[in-house]
């Protein structure tokens, strides 16, 4: 059995898949489980033309590589009648020697309230989505758990007031037939 090596020389496991081993029925595989998770094996194999059996182990894989990561349902909580306040938080952050911003993205991901967490470019640094039950609860979480910590300069606050489309699905339904003005 012939032995795969990675960049530096050092031996790969076997079935542990890297990046630079994925080839463009992974990436269709990807973008396909990304659009909708609950397709079985079964369907993804005709669309990428494969074997369930290849397509399953195609994605275990991924799925062991951390490439994917979980699957999720997305759900339209105003329609469930949940109440949840959702806000972008936008942080400008002194980043810290030696680990940039990493250290201080690790310990805001930890609180619950945080949905996702990215580093952006512009006058902020961070972007964060939190949640809460009313928009007093999502202020508290902010002033006293996010704006006290140690290389926060400054937040602002944004609350979301309606969420037409998150994650590619749309939240608004038209009526049968309605048409949408279209010009170039």
């Amino acid at each position: 059995m012939r032995q795969r090596h990675d960049y530096e020389g050092h031996i790969k496991p076997p079935g542990i898949m890297q990046v630079k081993d994925m080839d463009d029925t992974d990436l269709l595989l990807l973008h396909l489980l990304e659009e909708n998770s609950r397709v079985t094996a079964g369907e993804l194999a005709v669309m990428v033309e494969q074997t369930p059996a290849e397509v399953e182990r195609r994605i275990a894989a991924m799925e062991a590589a951390g490439i994917v990561r979980s699957y999720n349902a997305v759900i339209d909580w105003e329609k469930a009648g949940n109440g949840v306040v959702s806000a972008i938080i936008e942080l400008k952050v002194n980043p810290e020697r030696d680990y940039g911003y990493d250290r201080i993205a690790e310990r805001i991901s930890r609180f619950r309230q945080v949905r996702s967490l990215r580093l952006i470019t512009g006058a902020y640094d961070f972007q964060l989505m939190v949640t809460g039950k009313n928009m007093q609860e999502v202020a508290r979480f902010v002033s006293e758990h996010i704006a006290p910590m140690d290389r926060i300069r400054e937040t602002a606050t944004h609350i979301i007031m309606k969420t037409y489309k998150d994650n590619g699905n749309t939240f608004f339904e038209r009526e049968g037939g309605e048409r949408i003005p279209y010009s170039f």
